[in-house]
């Protein structure tokens, strides 16, 4: 009798033993995806940044003064190096639009995320570490753009930190921090190779003539020694490099049908948003009132 029901109601029997197999299977899968091993994950720590705080990621290059020194770059600045670190920046916030701002100057550049950010669910350490890859290799990369023929010896290691800001005031006190560390080691270094390249002077001996000065004796060195002002020295090298995200027209020619199935070029005008590049103050107020929609409001 129960051989004649199984017969009988056979197709339904096929069905509850194909989903039967599909449970079975699921059930199996999730037993091994959960090994024995998977323990280990409760080994790692929470580094979740804090909420409402800009998140601020620096790259520092690693042992750069041998790098310079080995590839032979330009004292007391070498507007190549200059130009590939602010591309590699420029990489980098192309890659990670949530970057509002990023300052560099010599072999650094930080990265200001937003405070409303939530990249990577805010993970430090991916956040770190995707800004230290995208940068690395963005340097190696576009080498040949400003280097030319001149062979890349071995690659560039960049360190990495992460540092988080809660007030507007707290960010731009540490933009200012490194802006004026920008120009503190401008004008030692313009005066040192100034010393040494113009001046005759050996390395050790430019160094302790600058030994307790301050920037007004360098200032003065400069100017009555070399006829040099400090301040019409460039920007680029004195001010360091801010970049910022602007919306600017672009035109392009685009060719479309018209009613009578002919095709003609047309202007067609959009907004897009590019990376810019500043060299200018910003530690005072004007940068900050000229571009209003870097900072997020305090309140909020």
């Amino acid at each position: 009798m129960l051989i004649g029901e199984l017969c009988r109601f056979g197709g339904r029997v096929r069905s509850f033993c194909v989903a039967a197999s599909s449970a079975s299977l699921s059930t199996s899968t999730r037993n091994m995806a959960k090994s024995k091993f998977e323990y280990v994950r409760n080994f790692e720590t929470d580094d979740t940044c804090l909420r409402n705080c800009y998140i601020v990621v620096r790259l520092d290059g690693r042992n750069f003064h041998k790098f310079a020194e080995q590839h032979k770059f330009t004292k007391p600045n070498d507007n190549r190096a200059l130009g590939l670190m602010t591309r590699s920046a420029r990489s980098v916030m192309e890659e990670l639009e949530d970057i509002a701002i990023a300052y560099g100057q010599s072999d650094e550049f930080s990265f200001v995320f937003k405070r409303t950010s939530t990249w990577f669910k805010r993970r430090a350490s991916k956040l770190m570490t995707h800004v230290a890859s995208q940068f690395s290799s963005s340097y190696v990369f576009y080498w040949k753009d400003y280097f030319g023929d001149q062979p890349l010896l071995y690659p560039p290691g960049f360190d990495g930190r992460v540092v988080l800001y809660p007030s507007n005031r707290n960010l731009k006190d540490y933009l200012s921090w490194r802006q004026a560390d920008c120009h503190i080691n401008n004008l030692y270094n313009t005066v040192f190779w100034t010393l040494v390249q113009k001046g005759g002077l050996t390395t050790t001996q430019a160094e302790e003539r600058l030994k307790g000065t301050l920037a007004a004796d360098k200032n003065e060195i400069l100017f009555t020694e070399f006829d040099i002002n400090y301040n019409n020295e460039s920007a680029l090298h004195r001010k360091g490099t801010a970049l910022i995200w602007e919306k600017r027209d672009e035109t392009v020619i685009k060719r479309v049908k018209g009613p009578n199935e002919e095709e003609k070029e047309v202007p067609v005008t959009r907004c897009r948003r590019k990376v810019q590049a500043y060299h200018c103050d910003i530690i005072g107020e004007q940068f900050w009132e000229e571009h209003t929609d870097i900072l997020e409001d305090d309140n909020c």
